[in-house]
C-alpha cells in the first residue's frame, strides 16, 4: 500500500510537468538501480527523489557524458551537489557523498546546449570513483530509508504538520500554480518520506541546508530538519504579502494623488490662477536648502534673495540676476561631508596597486592618513607634489581621494592671468561667475572633496590681477576657514578641503605662496623602476585601449628594457607609454590583414615598429682635463662633462676662457675654480709656471643647451687639476658639490635627481657635500646599492680622492 502511494505521488508530479508540454507517458523505472553511475554536478541546490525537473548542461563539455548515459540500459544519472563550485571547474572531491539518482527523458541539442527532463528516482551514496575526470563515474550503493509504523504518533503528527505548512504556503505564494495545489491531495500522513522531500523542495533555503535533508536517512530526523524551514518559508511569505499590500496601498494613494494634482491644474489653467514661474523658482530653490545645513548669515542672506525675487518682474534684468545667484547659492553643498575611510591598511593597497616605487611619496601619505585615524577626523591639509613631468604626481591625488573615500577635482593653473578664476567675479557685471573652488564644491556636491590645483608653477600674472597673490588666502589653513568668493559675496569654509598641488621646480613659485605648502618631491625613476611601472600599469593599459589581449601580443624582457633605454630616456614614464602605445599601433594593423596572428616583439624586431633607438648607449667622456659631474633640471638629474684643455703660449701667456652657453652663476664657479687653483697648484703637485705658461680653456659639451647653477664648482676644478697634472680621472667617477675660494665644499639640491641619473649612466663612485649626507639617506637603498659614495667639506678631501684615482 505504501509503495503504491509513493508511485501515485511520483506520477502526480510528472502529470504536473506534462501539462506544461513535456510527455505524459513517462514510466516509472524498475527497482533494479545501475551499480555503477555517470554523474553530473548540481551547482545551486540538490536534486530529490519525486522531483521532476528540466536541466540544460554546456553541449562542448557534457555532451559525452549525455551519450554514455544514453548507451546504458537504465538510462539513469546521478545528480550531485557540488556547493556552487561551476560545473566546468567541478573536482571529485567538490562531491558530495550522496546524491539522487534520476531517469533521463527526451535529450535534445539546442543552441549548443543539451536540454532534459530528470525525473528522480531514489537516494545513492559514491563508495568509489571509477572516473576522475569527465565523464564522472562512480560505483554507488542505494542505501534502504527507514520506514515507519503508520501507528507512530510522532511521525504522524509531524507529517500532518508539514502537510498543513505545505498548503499555507501555496496558497499564500502566488508563484505556487494551481497544479501544485492539486498535487499536494496525493500526498497522506501515512507516507511520510516523499511528502519530506517534497516540502524540501518548496523552500528557499540554502543548497548546504537542503543537501542535509538530502543526507539525512531516517525519516523522523529528516522531518524535524524540513519542518523548521517551511516553517520559516511561510513566515517569509506572510512578510512578503504584508510589504506587497503596503506598497500598493502607498502606490494608490500617490496616483490619487497626482490625478487630483493634474485636475487641479487644469482648473488652475482654466480659472487664470495657475502658479507662475518665479513661484516655481523659488520652491525649486527652497527644496534644495531642506538637504544644506546653512551658516546664519548665508540663511540669512538667501532669505532676503528669495524675498526679493518674488517682488521683481520675470522679465527684468535684475531677475535674472538675482535667480542665478539663488541658484549658486543653493548648490554649495553648505555643512554637507562625505565620510572619510581610516583604514590604512586599504589606504596602502589602493596606493600600492596604483603606483610602483615612490615608497617615500606614499609612506608621507600613510602618515597624514593615520593622524586623521587617530583622531577620527580628517582635516584638511595642502601639499605640494614636485617632480618631473611623468612620474605619477597626478594619479597619486587620485588615489589619495580614493583611499579617503572622498570626491576628487581637479583644474591646471598653468596659463591662469586672472585673480576672478580664484576668487569669483562680483556679480554685478555680465556674465559673472563663482570662483574654481566654488564651482568645485559644487560639482563634487561635498563640502570635504580633494582637490588638485595642476601646475601651480606655471601660474602667470597680468593688468587684470595676480592669482597667486589670490591663493594665498585659500591655501592659508589659518584662513581658509573664511575664504570670500567676491560672487557669493558670503565667507565660504574650505578648512576641511586636502588640498593637493603639483609642480615641476620650485624657482617659479613666490615665497608666500611656497611657505603655506608642505613639500613632498618625487624624483625620477631608474630603469629598474620603469620596467615594472610598464610592465603593471602603461604595457596592460596600452592593450586595453586597443582592445587587444595578452596572448595576442607579447613584449619580452629585454626588449621592453631597450625601449627604455633606447626610445623613452628620460626622469619619467610619459615618453614610455607612447612608444609602447606606437607598438601597439602598429600591431593592430597587422591584425587587421592577419586576424589570427600572434605578435611577439623582441630586440631583433623592435625596430620594425619603433625605428632606430633615438639613444645609444655611450661611454662616458674620458681623457685628461675631463671630469664628469652631476647636474639638476626639471626634467630630473643628469650627467654633465666638463672639459678642461691648455694652450701653451710663449708670447700670450696665461688667461682663461669658458664656452658652452653656461648662465652667469656657472660663469662665476668657475672663475673661483680657476682662481682656487691657481693659487694652489703646487700643494696638489702642479708645476708652478703652468697657468702662467698655458692659456686654459674650460668648456662644457652641448652648447645649444643653456646651464646655470654653482654645484659645478668641484667638478670644473677637479677639471683643471687633471690637465695640469697631465693625467685621467677614472671613468665611472662622478662629483657634485659648490666650491668657495676658501676650498670649502658646499651643500647642493637636487641629491636624489642626481644620483637616479648617475646610477641610470652606470656612475658607481660618487663625491657629494658633507652638509648632503642626509638627503642620501632619504634615497632608497636599492638605488644606492652598488654605489661607493664620498661625502667631503673641503676640496682637499676631494682632491685626495681625485689624486688616488689618476
Amino acid at each position: 500500500m505504501k509503495d503504491k502511494r509513493a508511485k501515485t505521488a511520483i506520477h502526480a508530479e510528472v502529470e504536473v510537468i506534462s501539462e506544461g508540454g513535456v510527455h505524459s507517458d513517462i514510466a516509472l523505472p524498475s527497482k533494479v538501480f545501475p551499480k555503477h553511475l555517470y554523474l553530473i554536478p548540481i551547482a545551486s541546490r540538490p536534486f530529490f527523489p519525486g522531483q521532476v525537473q528540466p536541466i540544460v548542461l554546456s553541449g562542448d563539455y557534457w555532451q559525452e557524458t549525455i551519450q554514455k548515459i544514453g548507451e546504458t540500459e537504465q538510462k539513469m544519472v546521478g545528480l550531485v551537489y557540488t556547493r556552487n563550485i561551476p560545473a566546468q571547474q567541478t573536482a571529485i572531491e567538490d562531491f558530495a557523498s550522496i546524491g539522487c539518482v534520476g531517469k533521463v527523458l527526451k535529450p535534445t541539442m539546442q543552441d549548443s546546449n543539451i536540454h532534459f527532463i530528470c525525473q528522480g528516482i531514489q537516494r545513492f551514496r559514491i563508495r568509489r570513483w571509477l572516473g576522475k575526470q569527465v565523464p564522472f563515474l562512480a560505483e554507488v550503493e542505494y542505501p534502504n530509508e527507514e520506514t515507519l509504523s503508520m501507528d507512530d504518533t510522532e511521525t504522524r503528527a509531524y507529517a500532518l504538520s508539514i502537510i498543513s505548512a505545505v498548503k499555507e504556503l501555496v496558497q499564500a505564494n502566488p508563484l505556487h500554480g494551481e497544479e501544485l495545489k492539486q498535487a499536494l491531495q496525493y500526498f497522506s500522513p501515512n507516507e511520510p518520506a516523499p511528502l519530506t522531500d517534497f516540502a524540501a523542495t518548496l523552500t528557499t533555503a540554502t543548497g548546504d541546508e537542503l543537501q542535509k535533508v538530502l543526507e539525512t536517512l531516517p525519516i523522523l530526523k529528516r522531518m524535524q530538519r524540513v519542518f523548521p524551514l517551511l516553517h520559516k518559508e511561510v513566515e517569509i511569505n506572510k512578510l512578503h504579502g504584508e510589504i506587497s499590500k503596503d506598497v500598493n496601498t502607498k502606490i494608490s494613494k500617490r496616483q490619487r494623488t497626482f490625478f487630483l494634482r493634474e485636475q487641479l491644474k487644469t482648473i488652475q489653467k482654466e480659472l487664470g490662477i495657475t502658479k507662475d514661474d518665479r513661484k516655481s523658482d523659488a520652491e525649486e530653490f527652497e527644496k534644495r536648502l531642506e538637504k544644506l545645513h546653512l551658516p546664519k548669515g548665508v540663511d540669512e542672506r538667501i532669505g532676503d534673495e528669495l524675498k526679493k525675487l518674488g517682488f521683481l518682474e520675470k522679465g527684468s534684468q535684475e531677475y535674472a540676476v538675482t535667480r542665478n545667484y539663488l541658484d549658486w547659492m543653493t548648490s554649495v553643498p553648505w555643512g554637507v561631508f562625505s565620510e572619510d575611510k581610516l583604514g590604512i591598511k586599504e589606504a596602502r593597497r589602493i596606493l600600492d596597486r596604483d603606483h610602483d616605487g615612490l615608497d617615500d611619496v606614499k609612506e608621507r601619505i600613510i602618515e597624514f592618513l593615520a593622524v586623521g585615524a587617530y583622531k577620527k577626523e580628517i582635516a584638511g591639509s595642502i601639499m605640494l607634489l614636485v617632480g618631473p613631468p611623468g612620474v605619477g604626481k597626478t594619479s597619486i591625488g587620485r588615489s589619495v581621494a580614493e583611499a579617503m573615500g572622498r570626491e576628487f577635482y581637479r583644474f591646471s593653473l598653468g596659463g591662469m592671468r586672472d585673480e576672478a578664476e580664484i576668487k569669483g567675479h562680483r556679480r554685478t557685471y555680465i556674465g559673472a561667475m563663482p570662483g574654481k573652488f566654488v564651482q568645485a564644491l559644487k560639482e563634487v556636491k561635498t563640502a570635504n572633496p580633494v582637490i588638485m590645483l595642476d601646475e601651480i608653477d606655471k601660474i602667470g600674472a597680468s593688468f587684470r590681477g595676480d592669482p597667486a597673490s589670490a591663493l594665498l588666502e585659500v591655501l592659508d589653513p589659518e584662513q581658509n576657514s573664511d575664504f570670500l568668493d567676491h560672487y557669493l559675496d558670503l565667507r565660504v569654509d574650505l578648512s576641511k578641503v586636502l588640498f593637493i598641488c603639483t609642480a615641476n621646480q620650485l624657482d617659479s613659485i613666490p615665497g608666500p605662496l611656497l611657505d603655506r605648502m608642505e613639500i613632498i618631491r618625487l624624483s625620477g625613476y631608474i630603469t629598474e623602476e620603469k620596467m615594472l611601472i610598464a610592465r603593471n600599469h602603461l604595457w596592460p593599459k596600452a592593450l586595453g585601449k586597443a582592445g587587444l589581449k595578452k596572448g595576442q601580443l607579447k613584449l619580452s624582457t629585454a626588449a621592453l628594457k631597450l625601449v627604455i633605454e633606447g626610445y623613452a630616456r628620460e626622469a619619467g614614464v610619459r615618453k614610455t607609454e607612447k612608444q609602447l602605445l606606437k607598438i601597439v599601433r602598429k600591431t593592430v594593423v597587422k591584425l587587421l590583414e592577419e586576424p589570427d596572428l600572434l605578435v611577439s616583439i623582441t630586440v631583433k624586431n623592435l625596430e620594425d615598429y619603433l625605428g632606430k633607438p633615438f639613444f645609444k648607449k655611450e661611454s662616458l667622456i674620458t681623457g685628461v682635463g675631463v671630469v664628469t659631474g652631476l647636474a639638476w633640471t626639471t626634467l630630473g638629474g643628469v650627467t654633465l662633462a666638463v672639459e678642461a684643455a691648455g694652450v701653451k703660449s710663449k708670447t700670450r701667456g696665461g688667461g682663461f676662457k669658458q664656452t658652452g652657453q653656461l648662465g652667469d652663476v656657472m660663469r662665476e664657479s668657475a672663475e673661483i675654480a680657476y682662481s682656487f687653483l691657481l693659487s694652489n697648484a703646487t700643494r696638489y703637485g702642479v708645476k708652478e709656471d703652468f697657468f702662467q705658461t698655458h692659456f686654459i680653456h674650460l668648456h662644457v659639451p652641448e652648447g645649444a643647451t643653456p646651464k646655470d647653477g654653482p654645484s659645478a664648482g668641484i667638478t670644473m676644478t677637479s677639471a683643471l687639476l687633471s690637465l695640469g697634472l697631465g693625467k685621467k680621472i677614472k671613468r665611472n667617477l662622478a662629483m657634485t658639490g659648490e666650491l668657495t675660494l676658501t676650498g670649502k665644499v658646499l651643500p647642493v639640491g637636487g641629491i636624489k635627481e642626481k644620483v637616479i641619473s648617475a646610477k641610470r649612466n652606470g656612475i658607481n663612485e660618487l663625491i657629494l657635500p658633507e652638509a648632503n649626507r642626509g638627503d642620501i639617506e632619504t634615497v632608497p637603498e636599492h638605488i644606492k646599492e652598488g654605489l661607493t659614495i664620498h661625502f667631503a667639506t673641503r676640496y682637499d678631501q676631494v682632491a685626495k680622492i681625485v689624486l688616488d684615482t689618476l
